[in-house]
């Protein structure tokens, strides 16, 4: 048997083992659980780290202000050093409004050691805290909220006993490229973290989305959380790392009522978002980046690679055409529920192959950055790589990166 034939062979083996062995991590009808409203509210102090984000409020910020949620909310908007008028504006916006109460901060630039955006949230916890609410709701300000969001996020909590709920923002896709490319970014992170394993109680795995993240204050405590995860560069997956680790319960699931506003129009918008983090999500180890590279170049590459060059008799006989294509076919087939939870056309998923690509390069850059001390950017700030990992902060896991826009780790 031929090289490529074993390698066709253990592709299709890979494809046939997640789909069946990685928590059906394709299936996308893990929702809210809707469980028995509490006889008695419990309060919630709503915390929006907002760095030059004066575009985007008007459609997010009024979707808190306005919540049909019976119980005590305020909403705490953590100014981080904007500069285009964000805190003024959301002061505006609630004079407009009316609504929850709004406190409007500022934390002052994070001290070294710190993120932006967790320096803000620890700011914005310390502000609410005054007021001993049950439960903190980390929303990013580009997450806009249904009505009755706060009310279904606290009845899941209550019910179910979790102490940590969590939402995938729906991801708005306007261009082509958001088509393409946004929601292959939730199939793998579903793949990294399959929610039904985050959501079993005593499993080890543990991941949350930072665009929505309702927290019980007194496991936050409990936690250590955020100076545990201080500088995380995705503090999503740490704070629930950090949760779990202090005994808390985790439910992670798709959104249907919590969306993302922000636009990624260009390839190099959602370049530019993955590979900030990509390598850290690597742990910065070269070793794990080659065998990453490999692993995604095993599963999503061979396969259309195989039929091409078995078509065209590069490759000779018919059993890595074969192979291949059931391998292509396994692929497709698991993308498609993601594809309809984002009501996409079903034509885009054999494009698959080509998305993981482009993502495998994604992370691929975020490491040459890294070795060449260029560190990571966003919205005018640069975080390198800490000489060593902060105490307590929890470990890093393998894999591609989980970005923001409304769904991993939030805006630093």
């Amino acid at each position: 048997m031929s090289v490529w034939v074993w390698v066709t062979a253990v592709s299709l083996a890979a494809w046939l083992w997640l789909l069946l062995g990685q928590g059906f991590f394709w299936r996308t009808d893990v929702r809210l659980p809707l469980g028995r409203a509490p006889r008695v509210w419990p309060s919630v102090a709503v915390v929006v780290p907002a760095r030059d984000e004066a575009a985007i409020l008007p459609r997010t910020l009024p979707s808190l202000l306005t919540q049909d949620y019976p119980g005590r909310l305020e909403v705490f908007l953590v100014d981080d050093g904007s500069s285009d008028g964000t805190g003024e504006l959301a002061r505006a916006l609630a004079g407009r409004y009316g609504g929850a109460p709004l406190t409007v901060t500022s934390p002052g630039e994070p001290p070294e050691g710190w993120t932006g955006k967790l320096w803000a949230l620890r700011h914005g916890m310390a502000q609410a805290r005054e007021g001993a609410p049950r439960y903190l709701l980390f929303t990013d300000a580009d997450i806009a909220h249904g009505p009755s969001s706060v009310q279904r996020l606290v009845t899941a909590a209550e019910s179910g006993g979790y102490d940590l709920v969590s939402l995938m923002a729906r991801l708005r896709m306007v261009s082509g490229w958001e088509r393409l490319l946004l929601p292959a970014f939730v199939y793998f992170f579903a793949q990294l973290y399959p929610f039904r394993r985050v959501d079993r109680a005593g499993g080890r795995s543990a991941a949350a989305a930072g665009g929505c993240v309702l927290l019980r204050s007194e496991t936050a405590e409990r936690a250590g959380v955020p100076e545990v995860i201080r500088g995380a560069l995705i503090d999503d997956v740490s704070l629930a790392r950090a949760v779990k680790a202090a005994g808390g319960r985790i439910w992670l699931g798709l959104a249907d009522q919590v969306d993302s506003v922000r636009r990624c129009p260009r390839l190099a918008d959602v370049w530019r978002m993955v590979s900030r983090s990509a390598y850290a999500q690597l742990r910065y180890r070269p070793a794990v980046l080659v065998a990453t590279v490999l692993g995604l170049a095993l599963v999503y590459l061979v396969p259309p690679a195989a039929v091409v060059l078995g078509a065209t008799g590069t490759v000779p006989g018919a059993a890595p055409v074969v192979l291949g294509g059931l391998a292509w076919l396994v692929m497709t087939l698991t993308y498609l529920p993601m594809l309809r939870y984002y009501r996409e056309s079903a034509w885009t998923a054999p494009l698959l192959p080509f998305t993981a690509l482009l993502y495998l390069l994604m992370t691929v850059e975020s490491a040459v950055r890294h070795h060449r001390g260029l560190g990571t950017g966003w919205k005018g700030r640069t975080y390198t790589r800490p000489d060593r990992v902060p105490p307590g902060r929890p470990p890093g896991e393998p894999g591609l990166a989980a970005g923001d826009a409304g769904v991993a780790p939030g805006e630093q």
